[in-house]
């Protein structure tokens, strides 16, 4: 997987990327674009036309994220709707599909206390390709460290002051263009010095569809759920875990969830039920091994890409946010490709 470091103001920062990473971003964008045809019946300049409610909305909300944008584009020669529009993606049309993933987060008790940020991220094998590792260095924040898609500004990672980000992908119709996308989100998260900092940014500004955040830092662990008009707090339980796939846990008045992947119900019970036989204190290769289980193939916690289950796992991440230290493998945990340590 590609690693690149950015150092300077928003633009400087998404020049530095879209210098860096442009084959990989005309791949993404071409990517996006035929799969907004294919599922959503969207060519890309009405995909591009959607975007531009949402690059309105950042030009005058977050000036910074425009910014890098706008750096991304001029750095990899594209125009700034493109780039927009891939960080929206989630939001554009929102509902047609989304990617899925589980995640676990475990503050634990006692003598030599970890918390840990753990996810399978699961998308198209297409999209394998246009992953990389971007570290990302500006005045005012924490430095950060994340795996994201090519050309899109927020993803999976952490930050020098410990706090950790992970995504579920959750289909809840809806979508309202003047809230956060949930890529910007994300990186305004990995820009807060807390757990408690990064949902009240986050709740402040709204979210402008549905999906989870699964936050932790060095003391706290929290799964922040949304959709257009809610918000909601999964706490963790009595051993200090929290765990997540597609579909919600919590409460939200007025708004319905659509189950879209029905597996994600058996994800959840499937790795609760592995980590009722860890002991309070596991070592990094039982939360590893824990990201291995092909239980229900090929749609599993470890997913394989069929007909049926419509992605696969592209990466595995595992984070020891007081370690400021995480291990990423590409491809399928029991058969990776690459193994690549991360610190800060």
């Amino acid at each position: 997987m590609l690693q690149i470091e950015c150092k300077g103001t928003p633009y400087e920062i998404g020049n530095q990327q879209g210098l860096a990473l442009s084959p990989q971003i005309s791949s993404t964008i071409s990517f996006y674009a035929s799969l907004f045809f294919k599922n959503c019946n969207l060519t890309w300049p009405q995909v591009r036309l959607r975007a531009r409610a949402f690059e309105e909305t950042a030009k005058e909300k977050w000036q910074a994220y425009h910014d890098e944008m706008r750096g991304i584009a001029d750095g990899a020669g594209k125009d700034l709707l493109d780039i927009v529009a891939i960080n929206v993606r989630t939001e554009i049309n929102f509902g047609m599909w989304g990617d899925g993933c589980t995640a676990l987060g475990w503050r634990t008790a006692g003598r030599g206390e970890k918390v840990w940020l753990a996810q399978n991220w699961d998308w198209m094998k297409e999209q394998k390709t246009n992953l990389v590792i971007v570290r990302i260095t500006q005045p005012g924040h924490p430095t950060i460290i994340q795996v994201t898609e090519a050309g899109i500004i927020g993803k999976i990672g952490f930050n020098s002051s410990g706090v950790g980000t992970l995504l579920n992908a959750i289909r809840v119709p809806g979508v309202d263009p003047t809230r956060l996308p949930v890529h910007f989100g994300l990186r305004m998260a990995l820009e807060s010095t807390s757990v408690d900092e990064a949902v009240k940014r986050l709740e402040e500004n709204g979210m402008a569809a549905s999906s989870h955040i699964l936050l932790a830092d060095p003391i706290n662990v929290l799964g922040l759920e949304f959709t257009k008009s809610t918000f909601a707090h999964c706490r963790s339980d009595d051993r200090g875990i929290v765990t997540h796939t597609n579909h919600l846990l919590e409460s939200h008045p007025n708004e319905r969830d659509t189950v879209w992947l029905k597996d994600s119900l058996v994800r959840l019970q499937t790795m609760r039920r592995s980590m009722d036989k860890l002991t309070d204190t596991p070592e990094w290769t039982d939360i590893s091994s824990l990201f291995e289980n092909e239980e229900n193939l090929p749609s599993a916690i470890c997913r394989l890409e069929t007909l049926e289950s419509g992605s696969e796992t592209l990466f595995n991440i595992v984070m020891d946010l007081k370690a400021r230290r995480g291990i990423v493998r590409v491809g399928r945990p029991t058969q990776s490709d690459e193994t690549i340590a991360l610190e800060l």
